[in-house]
């Protein structure tokens, strides 16, 4: 089977090392494969995207040196195959509308005294989950802002046990229940970052994903969504992360250095390359 890799970053700003690691990770892998190398821009969240920072990530790995092949998959453009992933599984009644504001959720949470924690935080405590479909129904109706959950008991009960294959880590048996009912889209957006991830893999043709090892837990959703949705599952590769000088994660919140302003301070690709240890 060729290698099929893939780097997906957001355009919500300009690429840095920690993405300069991960996208030339992918494309050694699928290089030394003699396989392919893709492109996707994961634009989804319209309030923080902007085409001047798609234009960079473009740009800055141009420069870095790699090539990959077209065209460029942009999840804003496939909105509609989302939708229907969601209906597929809205129809198994694997979904619901949770009409949660994050303060309401903090608050049963509160309330209950304690909650079990996932990869992300407090899990959700199920409380839209057994809305009687009436009152699912009028809220609906009166446009309340809603997120679509998935049944992630009810999605195990369907699927049984499920496992992927990390490089790293060899046989993982997947735990989907550690998140709790996660979001899969939102009444505004219809996908969400896992949903549109596992599906792109799959519409791609990725047979290795390559990723942060901080999205390590998210592969437990994904491996659930691929069972549901009938997807091929793919190869996993979770590698380091790039710290900074402090041993904190490079990201863009924290201020790290861009490619860019590496560039302009007189930084060469094969520098870059070396300050990542590729």
């Amino acid at each position: 089977m060729s290698v099929v890799t893939r780097f997906a970053p957001s355009p919500t700003g300009r690429l840095h090392l920690g993405h300069a690691y991960a996208a030339l990770f992918a494309w050694e892998a699928a290089r030394r494969a003699n396989g392919c190398f893709l492109l996707r821009i994961e634009d989804i969240d319209v309030t923080r995207c902007r085409a001047e920072f798609e234009t960079g990530i473009y740009a800055d790995l141009t420069w870095l040196g790699l090539d990959w092949e077209k065209p460029v998959r942009r999840q804003s453009g496939h909105l509609a195959e989302y939708s229907a992933a969601v209906e597929r599984l809205a129809e198994r009644g694997l979904v619901y509308p949770c009409f949660c504001t994050r303060a309401a959720i903090r608050a049963e949470i509160a309330r209950a005294g304690a909650a079990p924690h996932g990869p992300d935080g407090p899990v959700y405590p199920g409380t839209c989950r057994n809305l009687a479909s009436v009152e699912r129904s009028a809220r609906v109706a009166a446009n309340l802002p809603y997120a679509l959950r998935l049944d992630v008991a009810r999605a195990l009960a369907e699927t049984g046990p499920l496992d992927w294959h990390d490089r790293e880590k060899g046989r993982v048996v997947a735990d989907p229940a550690l998140f709790g009912d996660v979001v899969i889209a939102r009444k505004e957006i219809p996908t969400s970052y896992h949903l549109a991830v596992t599906l792109d893999d799959h519409l791609q043709g990725v047979t290795l994903v390559t990723r942060g090892a901080d999205l390590f837990p998210a592969t437990h959703i994904h491996r659930l969504l691929q069972a549901l949705l009938g997807l091929v599952t793919p190869d996993y590769h979770h590698h380091g992360l790039i710290a900074g000088a402090d041993g904190a994660r490079l990201a863009k919140r924290a201020g790290a250095p861009t490619l860019a302003s590496l560039r302009e301070t007189g930084s060469s690709p094969a520098a870059v390359r070396a300050m990542v240890g590729l």
